[in-house]
């Protein structure tokens, strides 16, 4: 099977949710901080809009046993860029692109190495109308104070005004940060 990627995600291993996660894996899926978790019961994942949010959870999940990363080799879990693929190396995982309706809707996905099933999990409630595989857009980190300006924070999401555009752009956030 195969699980959505978008914006920045945590893809994690069955495998060691279910031998290092207080719980196992019952209480790591409802532990989820947010509403774009999906499993296709061999590999999870839960996406982010920011990479301050993708670091807590990161490391949210080493302090309960989870490795991260050992020599710069992903373990149990591995970052996934929607647009680059895997930030490290894993062994365990691979990244492609699936197109969801035969008419060009791709999406990016994961999948654990040698997985035979070709169905594609995603988050309840997804929809590609809308969706960031839809309507991706990137800003780096050094030109986010030039293109965007703060507006407010409402809603768990911030909202800024894009310089170039006049238009508002939301980053969901898990934290306040």
């Amino acid at each position: 099977m195969a699980v959505l990627v978008e914006a920045i995600s945590v893809i994690v291993r069955r495998s060691a949710v279910d031998a290092k996660f207080p719980g196992g894996w019952p209480a790591f899926a409802a532990a989820a901080p947010n509403l774009t978790f999906c499993a296709d019961g061999e590999i999870a994942r839960v996406g982010f809009m920011s990479p301050a949010d993708v670091e807590g959870y990161v490391r949210s999940l080493e302090r309960v046993g989870l490795t991260h990363l050992d020599g710069g080799k992903a373990i149990d879990m591995v970052v996934v860029d929607q647009m680059g693929g895997p930030a490290s190396p894993s062994g365990w995982l691979e990244f492609g692109h699936v197109d969801l309706t035969g008419a060009g809707a791709k999406v990016a996905a994961c999948r654990l190495v040698g997985s035979r099933v070709a169905s594609l999990m995603l988050p309840e409630g997804w929809q590609y109308e809308g969706s960031l595989s839809r309507t991706y857009g990137f800003i780096p980190a050094g030109e986010l104070d030039k293109s965007l300006e703060f507006l407010r924070h409402e809603n768990g999401m911030d909202v800024f005004l894009n310089r170039h555009t006049g238009k508002e752009v939301y980053i969901g956030r898990t934290g306040e940060a």
